[in-house]
């Protein structure tokens, strides 16, 4: 017996999902349905329905048509593309009911076979008299890098989906659609008893001359794939989980419509001040806590409402994290974590509850070792937590692309040129300058600041080193 109510096959176009599609059908307790949920067609070109559903009515009620699938006798599906209806992905990926089957191929095969398909027009084959030919196509470097761009990006994001709502799919290669004991184990997972002794033969392969002789200028495509990295050995290595959008530390101004969406970096207080400035409020009293529900409603209510986060250079947003939350001992302090750093990792830092300033060159030395617990922090390598206010800010704003990315990414050097403007944007007639960013204290970056700290803060951030093009620090 099947424990799901219906699949769904994620492929692409020119994968071999039309095989897969008559190999599924020709098991008598199953049925595939074309590509249901194709923007211009429903099920299959020249189609006005899919499964007695309209195109139209479709189009208005996806999960219209969802439900007729599950409601069908046989255990039913159907193929989805990363550029379908991606309203229906709210339904079916959190759904344990359905069954995911993830069918990929070498991305330039299905390329060639895109571009001869799209030179001939013919996009399948039963009878290979009828078979058009092309003598070669050209290789596009530009056209196959968005080609492959789009499937890994939708692979990437249908493997997060299932991993965190804990399923698995049953993943196919285009090779293992010859193997007949292949789509018999698929349909033992389906839940289906019945077996097949041979592969359903009457769509026949298009193209099966080597890549060599259906490429003109194969040459040309070996060397702009050379450029590939395919084991992304350049990649800048990121082992932080993956954060949340923390939406209820967002905050906005009180009369004049703009959020403030924080990356932490000890500029809170100088944006909160300015936002309350906006409109002569109490920077305690500006709205926030939101939910994303909450926030919304606020959304709602201010049309034309813009969105903000600063960044600082990740030198000084490190001092300030290590002053602030480290050094410093009151509320906003770090306690605990100032403890362990003491004791496991032996920062020369003054005892418990007491933030007396040391001597320039031991507050040097300590935030030195603070880089180095960073270092093996962001790496996953300590117990302590990957508190926001020190994790990458390219981490945190991943995060907030949850919920909405912020309109605007202010640099900390470009706040009182850029929030004055953004606010008049929205209407404000004379929006006042941001106070300038006191100096970290006990001690300045600028008294301990050298070659060898910003190469550690480097090491330690090369990750918003690169994805925000920061050089070295200057005073």
């Amino acid at each position: 017996m099947s424990g799901f109510d219906y699949f769904v096959v994620f492929a692409e176009m020119r994968t071999g999902s039309n095989f897969l599609e008559a190999n599924l059908n020709a098991f008598p307790g199953l049925s595939c349905v074309g590509e249901a949920f194709n923007p211009t067609f429903p099920g299959y070109p020249n189609r006005t329905d899919c499964l007695g559903i309209t195109m139209e009515q479709r189009d208005a009620d996806p999960q219209s048509l969802i439900e007729t699938v599950k409601a069908q006798p046989q255990l039913t599906g159907f193929r989805f593309f990363h550029d379908h209806d991606p309203r229906v992905l709210d339904t079916i990926l959190p759904d344990p009911r359905c069954a995911k089957i993830v069918l990929t191929r070498n991305p330039v095969d299905s390329y060639v076979s895109w571009k001869i398909a799209r030179a001939t027009g013919q996009w399948k084959l039963t009878d290979v008299r009828r078979r058009k030919e092309v003598e070669a196509v050209e290789f596009d470097a530009d056209e196959f890098a968005r080609h492959v761009e789009a499937l890994q990006t939708f692979q990437v994001f249908l493997l997060n989906a299932l991993q965190t709502t804990g399923q698995t799919a049953f993943y196919l290669a285009y090779e293992d659609l010859q193997d007949v004991a292949v789509m018999n184990g698929l349909a033992r997972w389906l839940g289906q008893a019945d077996r097949l002794d041979r592969l359903d033969d009457k769509l026949k392969r298009q193209n099966p001359a080597p890549v060599s002789e259906k490429v003109a200028n194969f040459d040309e495509m070996q060397q702009a794939l050379s450029q590939f990295d395919r084991f992304d050995l350049t990649r800048t290595p990121n082992f932080e989980p993956r954060r949340g959008a923390n939406v209820p530390a967002y905050q906005a101004a009180a009369k004049t419509p703009l959020l403030y969406m924080p990356v932490r970096g000890e500029l809170d207080a100088q944006v909160s001040a300015w936002l309350a400035a906006l409109d002569g409020a109490d920077p305690a009293g500006l709205p926030g806590k939101f939910t994303q529900k909450t926030l919304r409603q606020w959304m709602r209510r201010n049309p034309g409402h813009r969105s903000f986060a600063v960044i600082r250079h990740p030198v000084a947003r490190a001092h300030a994290v290590f002053c602030r939350r480290i050094v410093q001992t009151g509320k906003g302090s770090f306690g605990e974590i100032r403890q362990i750093l003491r004791q496991k990792y032996k920062l020369p830092l003054s005892g418990r509850n007491d933030d007396s300033p040391v001597p320039v060159d031991q507050h040097r030395e300590a935030f030195s070792m603070f880089l180095d617990f960073l270092k093996a922090n962001l790496a996953g390598q300590t117990s302590v937590r990957i508190d926001q206010t020190w994790a990458t800010q390219s981490a945190v704003i991943e995060g907030m692309a949850s919920f909405a990315l912020p309109d605007m990414i202010v640099r900390e050097e470009e706040i009182q040129a850029w929030l004055p403007a953004l606010a008049e944007q929205v209407g404000h007639p004379d929006p006042a300058l941001p106070a300038p960013v006191p100096e970290d204290t006990p001690h300045p970056l600028s008294a301990i600041y050298d070659a060898e700290i910003e190469a550690k803060v480097a090491e330690v951030y090369q990750r918003d080193y690169l994805m925000f093009g920061y050089g070295a620090w200057r005073r």
